[in-house]
């Protein structure tokens, strides 16, 4: 908990800066903008068919019904007339009716600076998450990604990132990995933002403490985003399919041979615009992990909605 009010204290103070410190105008160039804050909340509720803990290969094999709530604050403030700086914290829990030992909490503190150019844009994020189990410490990780991203032609938009993590489990440290993976999406925007089309690919590596979960991963999505007029409002439909391929090395127990999994997920996410600022969300998905261990050979199908407003 020290890390995560570390964290804290260093979202508030940047946030400060970013507001406090003024602007000066010169006679050639006007004043920057002011700093933009933005807030977020939503509650719902889900069904979850297959409890699982991934990150400990936990499946529970069992079906429970969760309470969630979301909230996330943020404020971007332009640097120069080129460059921006955004800071968010994030926060999210679920609550189960039966698997209350599973109830997860979790904070993310997150920066963001980004450098446009003619031609490309440069960009840096930093993340620190902070996830517990039951009121438990549970996970810690650092994120840094580096990302470079510009338009192709007037529709088409690409963007690569290279993504360093290190990951950190409470009690489990055989688990305690470093992770690094090179990313690549491609936007093809057919009518704007009302409907686009976003295909990626990404490679990782992952090098645990515990040399038989170190693996290597090939993975890719697909997903559509369409938005359909509905009077003054417009309804937001995605579509979005995602997998994973994980060669482990070294003999996994039980089954005497190196560990494979593939791993892929359907999801399909409605929203409903109630006002300017809320709307009604439902959101479906179905995950089937193939793999040639017993314990992470599993399906598990998720159906929710949550209610969520803005300002």
């Amino acid at each position: 908990m020290y890390r995560f009010h570390s964290a804290l204290r260093w979202l508030v103070a940047i946030t400060t800066c970013c507001s406090a410190v003024p602007c000066l105008p010169t006679e050639a160039e006007p004043a920057l903008p002011p700093a933009r804050y933005s807030a977020e909340v939503a509650i719902g509720a889900e069904y979850d068919s297959n409890v699982t803990v991934d990150e400990l290969d936990i499946t529970s094999n069992k079906s429970d019904y969760a309470l969630t709530l979301d909230g996330k604050i943020g404020v971007k403030k332009q640097l120069t007339r080129a460059t921006d700086i955004a800071i968010n914290y994030d926060f999210s829990q679920e609550s189960y009716q039966e698997y209350s030992h599973l109830n997860r909490q979790t904070h993310i503190v997150g920066a963001s600076l980004v450098h446009r150019r003619q031609l490309v844009d440069t960009g840096l994020s930093l993340y620190y998450v902070n996830s517990r189990l039951d009121g438990d410490g549970f996970l810690e990780l650092y994120r840094a990604s580096p990302s470079l991203s510009g338009f192709i032609t007037k529709k088409w938009f690409s963007r690569a990132a290279y993504v360093w993590s290190d990951k950190r489990i409470v009690e489990r440290s055989d688990r305690n990995a470093t992770i690094q993976a090179a990313e690549l999406d491609v936007y093809y925007f057919a009518r704007g933002l009302r409907s686009y089309f976003n295909a990626g690919y990404r490679f990782k590596r992952e090098d645990a403490t515990l040399t038989r979960l170190d693996y290597r991963a090939h993975g890719g999505k697909l997903r559509h985003v369409r938005r359909i007029e509905a009077g003054a409002r417009m309804i937001k439909l995605e579509l979005a399919y995602r997998f994973e391929d994980r060669e482990y090395s070294g003999i996994t127990p039980g089954i005497d041979a190196s560990r494979s999994d593939l791993r892929q997920r359907w999801q399909v996410d409605l929203e409903l615009p109630l006002s300017e600022q809320s709307a009604l969300q439902f959101y479906t998905s179905y995950g089937d992990y193939d793999s040639n261990f017993i314990f992470t050979d599993y399906e598990q199908a998720v159906i929710g909605t949550r209610y969520r407003y803005r300002w």
